[in-house]
């Protein structure tokens, strides 16, 4: 059903009526296509509104740009332009009708809207029509006509035609003559139907009284106001003539392969005249032809043959009709005609037009749209059938929608991490002999989402920080990666919330958010804290963030920077601890264990004991590994009472640190009689006081003057008797408190070696200073001090 509105939109420019076609709409059901038909007038001004296509195809103008509307047409140039907003279908440059559709009377251009989401096709027409702007023009200013002079009245000279670009109404209507007394003429229709001149004699010619005729020859088209165009005729009048040229086998037949070159020789024609010598001697030449017969083929005046002048095409003419004449030495001339069928050959590749293009495409997503896009050949039959295909081991596969066009689409979801770009390459080919082919590549970016968790190059890590350290002291690095790329593969570490609630891990390290640096934040005690472990995390930027964790352990290493701690005998009390030792003992008796323990560990807590200094050398040793102090001989009578020792304890670290510790042996003859003297008097703090201020005395008089060194010197052996005597009184007292944590093993191979607690009380009142045994207590592996109401000092030994 068919629907045409005409309206007119009056005078645009003087000598110029312009008309206008809305919209010419046809909807056909089913099997044909809906076609719809517009209007415009050539030379129109790009840009010119040609119809609204929305209101045309029954949508909204807002839906076109929904469902991006394309035009695209048959000749591959985009004449149209679509306003997808107000759905106005407009000119997209000034069309030349001639240009375009030559002399092809009515000129219309096919051309098809596509609409996606779904894909749907509208098949359209532009009708251009012609306007008067083009005026008859002759191919010669001038003509040469021989007529002989024994012509009758009412004989036909044929004139050569003028050519009118226009069509239709504003094209070739008619032609005029000057006014003269011997020629009319009448406008006649070829073959082809074009219009020529026919010079019709009126009367009879007397070469004597007049040899040449000049007459206007004037072609009139009918256009408003018409537009003319004039040649000048030159009539010589001949002598008799009375047998005119025949061709012999008109009209030929011939076929002629589009790819033949130019200057190809395809035909020969033949003409006879009966006539003799001069008026029998036949030439060669085209009828009424056309420019475009002019520029294509030739013919030699003399022998007949017809050449190419340009190659064919078969898309655009396939076939031709071409008037031939010959014409003898008297004038007289004979008609033909050449039937010319162009051959087709596959001359024209494939070709293929990008409707659109998605350059980049999500992964994970499924059947995504890649390209829309349209194949077409230009030759016909089996040379512009077509075939596209695109490379299998590709996820991409092509869909046949309408016609020639295709959409790319992904065949399964991609995965960037895998392939983040694809080309593409489209070929098509046709069926021709030889087959000809086309292919267009096409880059595909596929895009990244966060479909990937940061992972770390290590499940967990373990790193050493020496104890003591520096204050934010870089102790290791931890690193994640992570396979998403842009900000999905910005990675954030962090601390995680320690499972150990009283670990206070934010005290301890710090990380750096960006490059996963950790820092120790304060100086670390290996005796305090030997080893302690976190988790950090590693966050991506996307969204939503996806993070993973690690475990860190972080081992502190020892540092020797403790020195040995004496347990035994203890060296902090304001009276020395004195050893008892039998003048019976026989050589190695364990006179002592020297107890000592280091807060250290591995090496740097190794100890060793060594013996300084003693009263008597080469009466003791001590062991080196386990600081027993033995007696290395017999004792004497000449040995001295009262021994004094001095023993280091040295640990094995770098750098080597040590502790001394003194002990006091008193010879005594026997456990049963020992000699021991009166326990100390407590010491008047006032007197101690006085003292102090005597010595400084003494020292400030000993460097004013010499002469008070003697008095200093026995001021100062009093004191020191005085002290020996304190001591000698003192008994061995342990301080109160807690001993370190680490305890070494205080047993050993001498006498003392038995486990066996003993309680010794110092009478005060007794002169004899004797010992009181009491029995064994319970074994124990450490040494107590214990209160006694009958005793004023107590000692228990392990």
């Amino acid at each position: 059903m068919h629907f045409t509105v005409m309206e007119k939109l009056g005078r645009i420019h003087p000598n110029r009526q312009v008309m206008v076609f809305i919209f010419i709409m046809i909807l056909v059901q089913v099997c044909s296509e809906p076609t719809t038909r517009y209007s415009v007038l050539e030379e129109t001004e790009s840009g010119s509104f040609v119809a609204h296509l929305a209101k045309d195809l029954g949508l909204g103008s807002g839906e076109l740009a929904a469902r991006s509307a394309r035009v695209m047409s048959d000749d591959y140039k985009q004449r149209l332009l679509l306003d997808p907003e107000t759905g106005d279908l407009l000119l997209r440059e000034k069309l030349d009708r001639e240009e375009l559709c030559g002399s092809v009377d009515p000129c219309v251009l096919p051309f098809q809207v596509s609409l996606e989401k779904p894909v749907q096709y509208f098949q359209g027409e532009l009708l251009i029509q012609d306007i008067n702007d083009h005026a008859p023009k002759f191919p010669e200013g001038e003509m040469l006509l021989n007529i002989p002079e024994n012509s009758h009245p009412g004989t036909q000279f044929s004139l050569k035609l003028a050519q009118d670009l226009d069509v239709g109404s504003n094209g070739l209507q008619q032609y005029t003559v000057s006014p003269n007394s011997h020629f009319h003429v009448l406008t006649r229709n070829n073959s082809e139907g074009k219009k020529y001149p026919e010079l019709v004699q009126d009367r009879a010619l007397d070469r004597e009284e007049q040899a040449e005729l000049s007459l206007t020859l004037t072609a009139l088209d009918g256009g408003s106001p018409p537009r003319s165009g004039t040649a000048l005729v030159r009539i010589l009048i001949m002598d008799i003539n009375d047998n005119a040229p025949e061709f012999v086998n008109s009209p030929y037949e011939v076929q002629v392969l589009e790819s033949s070159p130019p200057g190809y020789r395809f035909l020969t024609v033949l003409a006879r005249d009966a006539d003799a010598e001069n008026f029998g001697r036949v030439s060669y030449g085209l009828s009424q032809a056309s420019d475009d017969i002019q520029q294509t083929f030739s013919i030699n005046k003399t022998t007949g043959d017809m050449r190419l002048k340009k190659k064919l095409d078969f898309e655009k003419i396939k076939s031709y009709h071409v008037e031939i004449e010959a014409i003898d030495g008297g004038g007289l001339s004979g008609k033909g005609s050449v039937m010319i069928e162009v051959l087709d050959v596959n001359d024209n590749a494939p070709e293929l037009t990008i409707s659109s293009l998605t350059s980049s495409v999500p992964e994970n997503a499924p059947e995504t749209i890649i390209s829309f896009f349209r194949v077409g050949d230009r030759d016909s039959g089996e040379n512009g059938k077509v075939v596209c295909s695109i490379p299998e081991n590709m996820p991409f596969i092509l869909k046949s929608t309408f016609k020639n066009f295709y959409t790319l689409v992904t065949e399964s979801p991609l995965d960037r991490e895998s392939r983040a770009e694809y080309n593409i390459t489209i070929t098509v080919s046709d069926l021709g002999t030889p087959k000809l082919t086309t292919q267009h590549t096409i880059t595909v970016q596929v895009s990244d989402i966060n479909d990937n968790a940061p992972a770390f190059s290590q499940t967990s890590y373990t790193m050493f920080v020496q104890e003591n350290n520096s204050p934010v002291l870089h102790i290791g690095t931890i690193s994640a990666t992570d396979s998403d790329s842009g900000s999905n593969a910005h990675i954030i570490y962090s601390l995680l919330p320690p499972q150990d609630q009283q670990l206070a891990l934010t005290s301890l390290v710090s990380i750096n958010a960006d490059n996963g640096q950790l820092f120790a934040l304060r100086a670390l005690d290996y005796e305090a804290l030997q080893a302690f472990e976190f988790h950090v995390g590693a966050t991506d930027g996307g969204s939503p963030a996806l993070s993973s964790q690690a475990l860190v352990r972080v081992v502190v290493m020892d540092d020797n920077d403790n020195s040995p701690f004496v347990l035994y005998p203890m060296q902090n009390t304001s009276t020395s601890c004195t050893e008892l030792l039998p003048r019976a003992a026989e050589p190695g008796y364990l006179v002592t264990k020297v107890v000592a323990v280091d807060r250290d560990s591995g090496q740097n807590a190794w100890l060793s004991f060594q013996l300084l200094k003693a009263t008597e050398p080469g009466l003791f040793s001590v062991w080196a590994h386990n600081g027993e102090v033995r007696t290395t001989r017999l004792l004497s009578e000449r040995d001295v009472p009262k021994h004094r020792l001095l023993l280091v304890v040295k640990d094995n670290g770098e750098p080597q640190r040590s502790a001394s510790v003194t002990l006091q042996v008193l010879l005594v003859d026997g456990f049963s009689q020992p000699y021991l003297p009166l326990p100390e008097v407590e010491r008047n703090s006032k007197q101690e006081d006085e003292d102090v201020l005597t010595l400084y005395l003494v020292i400030a008089l000993a460097s004013v003057s010499s002469l008070f060194l003697v008095s200093v010197l026995l001021f100062v052996g009093v004191r020191l008797c005085r002290r020996s005597r304190e001591v000698s009184l003192g008994g061995c007292s342990m301080a109160e408190g807690h001993f370190p944590d680490h305890l070494v093993d205080v047993s050993g191979a001498g006498t003392l070696s038995q486990s066996y607690q003993y309680e010794v009380c110092l009478r005060g009142n007794s002169g004899t200073g004797e010992f009181k045994f009491l029995k064994p207590m319970i074994p124990n592996a450490g040494i107590e001090i214990m209160e006694s109401p009958q005793c004023r000092d107590s000692f228990v030994f392990n």
